[in-house]
């Protein structure tokens, strides 16, 4: 019980999928397949990866307005640089993942020492990485190799292969999270930041790495959409920009800092990809799904600002 209580904003996000996927695959034609769940965990991985970047930032208190840049950035680089000879492909996908660190690092920059307000700072960057975007690809075209694409989006073992990975992130953000000093600074900075400078940790580096690693998960989600799509697209980023901090706060991660979990950031986004499926398959007229799509992120959002899911104490999970 004492589990239960410390982690009911988990548990909460846990049920709402658990109800919401059964219902997927009740009303889906094919029932459950392979086939349908590879194609529910593709869409998920790539909301999800776009959380855990906006979960970083957020966990220190800010917001990032430019995830949606970034990750459209990063998917028009990939379309570029991960194709050729599989020593070319494996420098390309690094130099994407460097590329969206840099992103990050630099909106940790304008916010850390230039002390721009983490909403204005990112926002302006955001413009900045689409024009990028824009820049270097007018158009959706671009290739990507198919191997890899292959090997990261169709199944292993009858297992979706984009669910494998998710699980692994996971599994490797958790124990450093909760276990080093850098993971236990992020959550007492977005608990009680002056608190946190006392003990002596240090906020501006830290700070700085939490975006830098943001930029580095948008980037991660960007290089993924390429290998589903197979082709760069600068128009993709306005929705993972709020799509990804209704996940977060779907997940239970307290916009206003130090609560949350890797693991709730993902089963925000799962829950937003399996409501948006299922109202493809209820037989909702098109032109109502945008609508129905955007109330429930205004209303996720509103939640969040209004602290509404609030636990008594942000420090308690160290207790």
């Amino acid at each position: 019980m004492i589990w239960l209580r410390r982690h009911a904003r988990l548990a909460i996000s846990v049920v709402l999928l658990a109800v919401l996927f059964a219902l997927y695959i009740a009303i889906h034609p094919r029932g459950m397949s392979v086939y349908v769940m590879t194609i529910w965990s593709n869409q998920g991985a790539l909301l999800a990866l776009a959380a855990l970047a906006q979960f970083f930032v957020v966990l220190v208190r800010g917001i990032d307005l430019s995830v949606g840049p970034v990750v459209a950035l990063t998917n028009v680089a990939a379309s570029y640089l991960v194709s050729g000879s599989g020593l070319q492909v494996a420098f390309g996908a690094l130099a994407v993942l460097v590329v969206g660190a840099a992103c990050g690092f630099a909106n940790g920059a304008a916010v850390v020492y230039g002390r721009v307000p983490p909403i204005v700072a990112t926002l302006a960057s955001g413009s900045i990485y689409s024009g990028l975007a824009l820049l270097l690809r007018p158009t959706p075209g671009g290739t990507i190799d198919d191997a890899v694409s292959d090997a990261v989006t169709y199944d292993l073992f009858k297992v979706p292969t984009s669910l494998i990975l998710i699980v692994l992130v996971v599994l490797l953000l958790a124990i450093p999270l909760r276990r080093t000093r850098f993971g236990l600074s992020l959550y007492a900075i977005g608990s009680a930041r002056d608190a946190a400078v006392m003990t002596g940790i240090r906020v501006p580096a830290v700070t700085l790495a939490s975006y830098a690693i943001g930029g580095f998960f948008a980037a991660l989600a960007g290089l993924y959409i390429s290998m589903v799509t197979l082709t760069g697209d600068p128009n993709i980023g306005p929705a993972y920009t709020l799509n990804s901090i209704a996940a977060v706060v779907i997940g239970g991660v307290a916009l206003s800092g130090g609560v949350g979990s890797p693991l709730g950031a993902v089963l925000g986004a799962f829950t937003l990809k399996t409501i948006s499926a299922l109202m493809f398959f209820s037989g909702l007229p098109p032109l109502a799904q945008p609508f129905f799509e955007g109330a429930i992120l205004a209303i996720a959002i509103v939640l969040g600002a209004l602290g509404m899911l609030r636990v008594r104490s942000r420090l308690e999970r160290f207790a």
